[in-house]
């Protein structure tokens, strides 16, 4: 918090805000910049959500602008207040569409062609668990080298989470953040992997 410049009076507040409605640029950063304490006091309710302080902070920073681009003093609030607001909406923006998008498991991803130049997903490789499954991996070629490439060119890490991720060999289909809980590691760390174990593959094919 030190090494945030200290916040506007609402006197200096109210000059900058009348400077910045005439044009001025710089008063537009002077009035981010003395509010950044602002988002480094609201980042703090988020250091639990395993998303990196730099990350947290750059998101609310974007709020701050946003804050700054829209306020409107004759309104009757100070910034402060507004931008508080506004900081911790596009936080919980970011941080819903993130659970969205980690329980979209990303199944279409496309991650080579089979033998006849067909492209092919990870959709394609478990969207059939029933228990005839062997059968039909043999009747699939491209499943068979699926799981062949899966076994011959990942680490023993990459395939526990490609298990996971994706519901491979009976495993239940969990988000990165359900695995990195049961890993011990960071949900940041479980898409790293992931993403190597999917370019591992692709090459593969």
């Amino acid at each position: 918090m030190q090494s945030f410049p200290k916040p506007l009076s609402s006197e200096e507040e109210a000059v900058y805000l009348k400077h910045y409605q005439n044009g001025d640029r710089e008063a537009k950063n002077i009035l981010v910049e003395r509010n950044l304490r602002l988002v480094a006091h609201i980042v703090k309710k988020y250091t639990g959500s395993g998303r990196d302080m730099d990350e947290l902070i750059a998101v609310g920073i974007v709020g701050l602008v946003k804050a700054v681009n829209t306020f409107r003093p004759d309104k009757g609030s100070r910034l402060g207040t507004y931008a508080a607001r506004c900081i911790d909406n596009e936080l919980l923006m970011m941080l819903r569409t993130e659970r969205k998008l980690s329980r979209e498991i990303s199944l279409y991803e496309p991650i080579g062609t089979d033998k006849e130049g067909n492209e092919i997903a990870f959709i394609d490789v478990v969207e059939d668990t029933s228990e005839d499954i062997v059968d039909n991996m043999v009747q699939s070629e491209h499943i068979r080298r699926m799981y062949t490439f899966i076994e011959k060119v990942l680490t023993q890490r990459e395939k526990d989470i490609i298990y996971m991720r994706y519901g491979l060999y009976g495993n239940k289909e969990k988000t990165q953040r359900e695995i990195a809980e049961q890993m011990g590691i960071s949900r940041s760390y479980v898409s790293r992997i992931e993403k190597k174990a999917l370019s591992k593959l692709r090459q593969c094919f």
